[in-house]
C-alpha cells in the first residue's frame, strides 16, 4: 500500500457477543476473567485523541431489533464513561442519504455497527451517501475510528460473506459472497468463528478469493488496524488467519456437483490477546 493512499483512520472488528459490560451480555464458556470488554478496548482508543467531545453513533441498520440494540449499547457506553452516544437510524437508501446524518458523521469521532445481517446492512448503506462521508473520513482523519461487530465486522472489507451452508465436506455452491463496505480490500471477516465453526466456510472464501486474508474472530475477541495494515489483537479469544496465496493441488475451478473441494499448501496463524500482524 502505498503511503499516499494509506487511510488515516483506525478500524476495529469485533467477533461477536463481545463482552458489553451488562449482566447476561458476557460470554461464560472458556472466558478469561482478565480480558477487557471490546467497549472499554474503543474507549481507550477515544480517549487518547484530543478532543473537547468525544462522540459515537451507533448504526444498528444490521439488527431486526434496532430499538433494543440501541438501548443495549447506550447502556453499554454509559458503564464506559461515554455519555456522548447517538443513533444513526437508517433503514432504507432515501434515509441514508439525511443531510443532518451527513453533518452528525462529519462531527462524530467513531461509528460502530452492530450485528445482525450483513447483507441487510451492506444493500441498504452501499454507495449511499452516509457510507461515503465514513469512507472519506476513515481516509482522512487521524482521529476517526470505525467499528463494527459480528455482522457489522463483516461489513468492512470489499469482499464478504453473505451465507453459506458448513457440511462435513467443502461443496461447490455452499458460500456465497457479496459487496461489502470496502474498507479494506485484502481481507475477508468472519465472526463467531471458533463457536460456530466456520473454519471450513472462511477457508472455501479464502480459496475461491486466493489474494484475500481471511481473519476469523473468536467471540470476544477484536483486532485494532491501523494504517491500513497493522493488527492488534485484543480479547479472551482468538484469531486465526487463513492465508491462500500459496495454495497449490486444489480442484476448485473445476468441480462439479457433489464433488467435494479439495486444497494444499493453505498456511494459517493464530493470534491471540496482544498478538501483531502485519497484513
Amino acid at each position: 500500500m502505498s503511503k499516499a493512499n494509506t487511510p488515516k483512520g483506525k478500524l476495529v472488528i469485533i467477533g461477536g457477543h463481545e463482552d458489553k459490560g451488562l449482566e447476561g451480555e458476557s460470554i461464560t464458556v472458556g472466558k478469561r476473567k482478565d480480558s477487557k470488554p471490546h467497549i472499554e478496548i474503543l474507549g481507550s482508543l477515544i480517549s487518547k485523541v484530543p478532543r473537547a467531545h468525544h462522540f459515537i453513533e451507533i448504526i444498528a441498520t444490521a439488527s431486526a431489533i434496532p430499538q433494543q440494540m440501541e438501548e443495549m449499547y447506550k447502556t453499554a457506553y454509559k458503564n464506559a464513561g461515554f455519555t456522548d452516544v447517538g443513533f444513526i437510524r437508517i433503514e432504507n437508501e432515501h434515509e441514508a442519504s439525511d443531510p443532518s446524518f451527513l453533518k452528525r458523521i462529519d462531527y462524530c469521532h467513531a461509528v460502530f455497527f452492530t450485528g445482525g445481517d450483513q447483507t441487510r446492512l451492506t444493500s441498504t448503506l452501499n454507495n449511499t451517501p452516509v457510507l461515503k462521508a465514513i469512507k472519506k473520513k476513515y481516509l482522512e482523519d487521524e482521529h476517526f475510528i470505525v467499528a463494527g461487530t459480528s455482522a457489522g465486522a463483516m461489513s468492512i472489507p470489499n469482499a464478504i460473506i453473505t451465507g453459506g451452508v458448513i457440511m462435513e465436506a467443502l461443496l461447490k455452491g455452499d458460500i456465497h459472497m457479496g459487496q461489502g463496505f470496502d474498507l479494506m480490500n485484502s481481507i475477508i471477516v468472519d465472526t463467531h468463528f471458533i463457536k460456530r465453526g466456520r473454519f471450513a466456510r472462511l477457508a472455501h472464501a479464502v480459496a475461491l478469493n486466493p489474494s484475500l486474508l481471511g481473519l476469523g474472530l473468536g467471540e470476544d475477541t477484536a483486532l485494532t488496524i491501523s494504517n491500513g495494515n497493522e493488527t492488534l489483537c485484543s480479547g479472551s479469544g482468538m484469531v486465526v488467519v487463513i492465508d491462500g496465496l500459496g495454495i497449490s493441488n486444489t480442484n476448485i475451478t473445476s468441480v462439479e456437483g457433489n464433488s467435494p473441494i479439495v486444497m494444499g499448501n493453505l498456511k494459517v496463524h493464530i493470534l491471540a490477546e496482544g498478538s501483531k500482524f502485519l497484513l
